[in-house]
């Protein structure tokens, strides 16, 4: 089926709001066999008559999300109703839920706030649990007289959009929606190789397997690679890709990879710290971020300045001034001192130059290392990443992250 996406209100057009519902809605149809063909944002407002005319022809199944509530721009059930030649009619039930609901929280009643309750003739009502304005469903050629998609229109806010999908929405696909090949998608996330490096290495023998849908997304450090097509065909798909790739692939899940890091040292009953510079606490951030995190994690130093390498690491005076203080040297000092006060299993050191100034013709922006210490011996990479201050973080932070992965994934 021809599935189409119509995001209103001319706050998501102003970037006032991030738009989720077209992730949430393309996760939650694929495995129906579903996948969305085209998303509109419209702003509120007449605008989105000329989207919902522009895809009656176009699609077999619209999701609008947006415009049910009570003010004056909120006309996505009364556009709908016009243009599908369907009078609008009080929902008793509707009613009675709206009024209930209001008295609960004190709030009054006005009959802008009722009008919520007003549905097209013959749709279905998709109950809200956690707002005042319900979902509808509307059939396809609802009304004989107007030929239509099946339409299903839904409140803005995610916390409300979400749970009626689930509860409501997926029931009536599950109905609607034609039995036909079935097919499936399994995503690889990959560390530590480019975009086209991984194609490369398993593009030719992928692309020669027919059936085979293949995508790339490259993300800051890392690379998502997406196979699409029949269970048998993913089968032999994924020979290919762990041959080639599997000391790369940190997931097979939405799971990013501090996640996956703190998980490991987890089973591995083994802990970590971190003794940061150049990435300025965001290795611990982002270590921090994880859910139980605080099993593994024991404690992130940010020694910006050389006085507190020297002070809370235990880094010479000498090996500063000999050195300097982005250097393999101190790098490696970094970790071997952060790891006699923390007594973690593993400890991580960051160093280098961010920029945009402070570069030298030996040491340019850029340049980063990256210290593991643990597991019998501290190793120190020499890096560079040649961008601006945020993507430099991120990337030394992953490359970090991912030095762990390959140690952890030797005991």
């Amino acid at each position: 089926m021809r599935v189409v996406v119509i995001n209103t209100g001319t706050e998501i057009l102003l970037g006032d709001v991030l738009n989720t519902h077209l992730t949430f809605i393309a996760r939650e149809i694929f495995p129906l066999g579903l996948r969305v063909e085209r998303q509109i944002s419209v702003p509120d407002g007449t605008a989105i008559r000329d989207a919902l005319e522009e895809n009656f022809e176009r699609a077999e199944l619209i999701f609008v999300t947006g415009g049910l509530g009570p003010t004056t721009d909120d006309i996505t059930r009364e556009i709908t109703a016009e243009l599908l030649g369907l009078d609008l009619v009080p929902d008793p039930e509707m009613e009675i839920s709206i009024t209930q609901r209001l008295r609960t929280r004190g709030i009054r009643m006005t009959d802008r706030i009722l009008r919520q309750a007003q549905v097209p003739r013959g749709a279905a009502v998709l109950p809200n649990e956690n707002g005042s304005a319900p979902g509808l469903y509307l059939a396809a050629d609802l009304n004989a007289a107007s030929a239509s998609p099946h339409l299903f229109l839904l409140p803005g806010p995610p916390r409300e959009l979400q749970p009626m999908f689930l509860q409501s929405v997926v029931p009536i696909l599950q109905r609607i929606v034609r039995q036909e090949e079935a097919f499936a998608c399994r995503s690889y996330r990959i560390v530590g190789m480019g975009e086209s490096y991984v194609e490369e290495a398993v593009g030719v023998q992928l692309l020669a397997l027919d059936g085979l849908e293949l995508g790339y997304c490259a993300r800051m450090g890392e690379v998502d690679l997406r196979i699409i097509g029949s269970s048998e065909v993913l089968e032999k798909a994924d020979i290919i890709v762990r041959a080639r790739l599997s000391s790369a692939i940190f997931s097979t899940s939405s799971e990013n990879l501090e996640t996956v890091i703190v998980r490991q040292l987890a089973e591995k009953k083994a802990t970590l710290a971190v003794a940061e510079s150049c990435t300025g606490g965001f290795l611990a951030h982002r270590l921090t971020n994880v859910p139980g995190a605080s099993e593994v994690f024991l404690a992130g130093y940010v020694t910006y300045s050389n006085e507190a390498k020297i002070s809370t690491l235990g880094v010479t005076p000498g090996a500063i001034a000999e050195h300097g203080a982005v250097s393999e040297t101190v790098a490696r000092a970094m970790a071997d001192g952060a790891r006699e006060t923390s007594k973690a299993t593993f400890v991580l050191a960051t160093t280098g130059i961010a920029g945009p100034g402070g570069g030298s013709e030996e040491k340019p922006v850029g340049t980063a290392y990256i210290a593991l210490a643990g597991g019998g011996e501290t190793v120190v990479r020499h890096l560079f990443f040649p961008t601006d201050r945020e993507t430099f973080k991120q990337l030394a932070t992953q490359a970090a992250l991912n030095l762990l992965r390959e140690r952890l994934a030797k005991i």
